[in-house]
This record gives structure tokens, sequence and C-alpha cells, in this order.
């Protein structure tokens, strides 16, 4: 799909609905920006639910948790 925007004084553009629903790119949503081989791309962060599951099988949910606890005291 290609399609085109308008850059605002600031800089800004606005990111087409259907593309936003496609991507699941919501409100406060992230993307990052990428120079790549001469072009720009546009890529959405992936959040915490967008990665739930990513880990089954790999362990159960208390040492999960546990694991999350620690991430946690690190970065407090």
């Amino acid at each position: 799909m290609t399609c085109e925007v308008v850059v605002t004084r600031k800089g800004q553009v606005t990111i087409p609905a259907e593309i936003r629903r496609k991507f699941g790119i919501e409100e406060s949503s992230k993307v990052e920006i990428i120079e790549k081989n001469g072009e720009i791309v546009i890529r959405k962060c992936p959040s915490i639910f967008d990665l739930s599951g990513a880990g089954a099988g790999k362990g159960n949910v208390k040492e999960l948790k546990r694991e999350l606890d620690q991430m946690r005291d690190q970065d407090a």
C-alpha cells in the first residue's frame, strides 16, 4: 500500500486510519523511524501486550512473574 501524507510545519505527519487499523497503532502507541538504504521506514514498536505469549512453553507463570519482578528491581 502506498499513500501520500503532508508534513506539517512542525515536521508531523498523520498515519492514515487504514494503516493504523491494519497495524494496531492506537493513541499512545509508539513507532520508530528508521533510515534504511536511503528510505524512511516507520515501524510499530511492540508493546508488552504484543509480546504476551512470546515465552509460552519456556516457563511457568510463577517463574515468569519472578523474572519480571527481578527486572523491575533492577530498574528501580
